[in-house]
């Protein structure tokens, strides 16, 4: 199924469906999102559907990709860094789509808490172990939003994913990670949406430190491109050793750069990628992409690390099939 067929799809099911078989029916479709090919993908999540006369102003999955005008993605701030330091990178709060533009925005799966805007997490976690990780309940989705919203449609507990409960994660700060954790049926339904946007990145342990890697991978995997790219999901065992280690400290230290600028640039023509799947012991799993030039992105946050080159090829040399 094409993706703007999909989407149409999508909508026109959640529209015709009560709370419970809209969680339902959402949570199948992104299964099957991820079931497909991802061939295209960043091309799709980049396209802004206009409707009627004017410009078209940057969509929701534009910002967090890095294909938006310069104002609204994430922009190196030179300020004074001290002697052996980078600049850091400033990620803007995602700016809302004015309705009264006529222009519709590309959506990914999101959540309003406190005023910031929580996006689908690149960290999973499966139903069966949701529970042990929810912590306190911090309050119930409303529906509604779609790709016309406006601005003044983004009030607290606002959503694209339907009614649903929303509890803290236990072990990290709400301020970053927030599950939703819904029952039907005796069927659990659980997703993790993160807040990466509106924040100063001035090395890998803004981002990464929230997720408390080191020291507590209990598992780990690789996927080569091709298999990514393809949805076959060939998962090869990662070693759990000195690489790896070297590789996650080197990555607190990481050096961030605008997405904005690789992205311009071609970085997403290449198949020089391999993606790592890391187990937390809490059953978390982040998932990272290693590009061939030393980089490393997670999820949609539009910002790429710089990882030191011998810790980085040190752990993309031990990727073999």
């Amino acid at each position: 199924m094409k993706e703007e067929e999909f989407r149409r799809n999508y909508k026109k099911a959640v529209n015709s469906m009560k709370s419970s078989e809209t969680m339902k029916q959402g949570l199948a479709d992104k299964m099957e999102q991820k079931r497909r090919p991802r061939k295209m993908v960043y091309v799709a999540a980049s396209v802004l559907l206009a409707a009627g006369i004017g410009l078209a102003g940057p969509s929701i999955m534009q910002q967090l990709n890095g294909t938006a005008s310069p104002g609204q993605v994430a922009q190196v701030d030179p300020g004074t860094p001290a002697a052996g330091t980078s600049a850091s990178i400033v990620i803007p709060k995602i700016e809302l789509p004015d309705k009264s533009s006529g222009v519709s925005a590309d959506m990914i799966a999101l959540v309003v808490y406190k005023g910031n805007i929580y996006t689908q997490a690149a960290t999973r976690i499966d139903a069966a172990d949701a529970a042990a990780l929810r912590g306190e309940k911090l309050g119930r989705t409303s529906g509604g939003i779609d790709e016309w919203s406006g601005k003044d449609e983004y009030i607290e507990l606002a959503s694209n994913i339907g009614e649903a409960d929303i509890y803290a994660v236990k072990g990290y700060d709400s301020g970053f990670l927030v599950m939703s954790y819904t029952e039907i049926d005796g069927q659990v339904y659980a997703e993790l949406y993160e807040h990466t946007n509106g924040i100063t990145i001035s090395s890998g342990a803004d981002l990464f430190g929230k997720l408390k890697l080191e020291g507590r991978i209990a598992s780990a995997q690789w996927e080569s491109f091709s298999s990514w790219n393809n949805g076959q999901q060939q998962y090869l065992p990662l070693p759990e050793d000195a690489a790896l280690d070297g590789f996650l400290s080197a990555l607190n230290a990481a050096k961030p750069l605008a997405a904005e600028p690789l992205t311009e640039q071609g970085i997403y023509d290449s198949e020089d990628r391999k993606i790592i799947y890391l187990q937390l012991d809490d059953k978390a799993r982040v998932e990272l992409t290693l590009f061939g030039q030393g980089l490393v992105r997670y999820g949609n946050a539009p910002v790429f690390f710089e990882v030191e080159s011998g810790a980085f090829q040190a752990l993309w040399n031990s990727m073999n099939p």
